[in-house]
């Protein structure tokens, strides 16, 4: 055995894995930016700007799409995995509004030269295809209509430009003459919308290649360097498991892996670095886009749970404006994510909005066909039939908000979770009690746990 590689190993950081456990919209922006303060950098491995992260701190929001939210604690690096699909136009202008607001970004953004780049005519296709199925009655897949998808799918089919394509100007516009081409005739043909030129997205893209440029890195070299260094990595997952491509309820999913084994492919580094998996999940489930939700309550109607859910937890989407689906939380769907991350802990958030509520209510499983299903079936249209069952526990009046210790929780809010972490089989490691980063309960620390 190399001595050399040994002693190094002995050296590496602790690193953390962040995930969510439900449809997205969990809360990891905060808790990202919580760690951020143990991390010598954070990672984000997968989606792109159709993904949203809103911190608060000290009292101001920041909105981020694709940036990591590490970006906020000054002098920590941030990268940029080659599981991100790249809109090269949306991440100049998210960097210039950090900026504005004081930041210093491209001296610490690396963004790997493997990622594929989301063009105009990714966008175009996106949209009409959201448009061709609402209009034939097929139902919209609830798609942000960023491009997304299509891209992915040209990284899949093995034809798509890359981020290290920028850097040769013929390279690029052999590439983007080809894949023009085929996208005009689907925009054209099946999807009965307008072709896109070639020169004005070719000049855009150069033009932008030349700041993109001193941002372009090889970042899992860089990411393991840093680890055998001694810094601890941290990864930032975006979406949630059950928004998956292989293991959410397809179709009505993203496009790409947003489970906690991404993290090392979508990075460009191996799984043995992956050493915690932090799972988000809020104290009740919400939902944006369509597709199934066996838990979800009347959100739109005044005085309902479900409306106090929306209304309390302001639940609106941080890059459609969307509002949320909102209802239950689903703890069969919780042992589904559990089980695909490998979760290590879980952080609980928005405990804060269930204040006041009379009675809390958890699903443990659906009756299914004249059966008892405990966990989440894999098929959607299986799930569309799941009638939940619930237990039932009594609500507390006294507010949990910036409440920063375990025992300063009102009883009944500390039976409620006592009995999710025991369904589920995981415990809750973290508690948020608010948007800040400060409103907090730390049981154990994902970094030194």
């Amino acid at each position: 055995m190399d001595t050399r590689s040994a002693a190094s190993a002995g050296t590496r950081g602790r690193n953390v894995v962040v995930v969510g456990t439900q449809w997205g919209d969990e809360g990891k922006g905060k808790v990202v930016d919580w760690l951020t303060d143990h991390a010598a950098g954070v990672v984000r491995f997968q989606g792109g700007h159709n993904a949203g992260h809103t911190l608060v701190i000290n009292g101001k929001k920041t909105a981020l799409q694709i940036i990591p939210s590490g970006i906020m604690r000054e002098g920590v690096p941030c990268f940029i995995g080659n599981g991100v699909v790249v809109d090269p136009t949306h991440l100049l202008s998210e960097i210039e509004r950090l900026e504005a607001a004081g930041l210093d970004v491209r001296s610490r953004l690396f963004i790997s030269e493997s990622c594929p780049l989301i063009l105009p005519f990714h966008v175009a296709v996106d949209k009409a295809r959201e448009a061709l199925r609402e209009n034939s009655g097929a139902g919209k897949i609830g798609t942000t209509g960023k491009g997304i998808g299509p891209a992915y799918e040209d990284k899949v089919a093995r034809r798509a430009l890359r981020v290290q394509d920028l850097k040769h100007p013929e390279r690029f516009a052999k590439k983007l003459r080809d894949l023009l081409e085929l996208h005009n005739f689907a925009l054209t043909g099946y999807l009965k919308s307008d072709a896109l030129e070639f020169q004005p997205i070719f000049d855009h893209a150069m033009k932008l290649a030349e700041q993109l440029k001193p941002m372009m890195a090889d970042v899992g070299v860089l990411i393991d360097k840093a680890n055998r260094e001694g810094g601890s990595i941290l990864f930032e997952g975006a979406q949630g498991t059950l928004l998956d491509v292989d293991h959410g309820t397809y179709p009505y999913v993203t496009s790409s892996n947003c489970v906690a084994g991404n993290a090392a492919a979508g990075s460009g580094v191996g799984p043995g670095m992956l050493n915690y998996i932090l799972g988000i999940t809020k104290a009740y489930t919400t939902r944006v886009g369509s597709g199934p939700f066996p838990t979800e309550l009347d959100w739109d109607t005044p005085g309902t749970v479900g409306h106090h859910l929306s209304t309390v937890g302001q639940e609106r989407g941080t890059v459609t404006g969307r509002a949320r689906r909102c209802g239950w939380i689903d703890a069969a769907a919780l042992k589904r994510s559990i089980l695909i991350n490998g979760i290590s802990g879980l952080c609980l958030t928005k405990l804060d909005v269930l204040d006041g509520l009379s009675e809390i209510r958890m699903c443990t499983g659906y009756e299914l066909h004249g059966e008892k299903v405990d966990i989440l079936p894999l098929d959607a249209d299986e799930i569309v039939n799941c009638v939940p069952v619930y237990e039932t526990f009594p609500g507390w009046t006294e507010t949990t908000f910036g409440v920063t210790s375990w025992d300063a929780l009102p009883l009944n809010a500390r039976r409620y979770l006592e009995r999710v972490q025991e369904f589920i089989g995981a415990p809750i490691d973290m508690v948020s009690t608010g948007p800040d980063r400060d409103h907090t309960i730390l049981l154990r620390h994902p970094y030194k746990g």
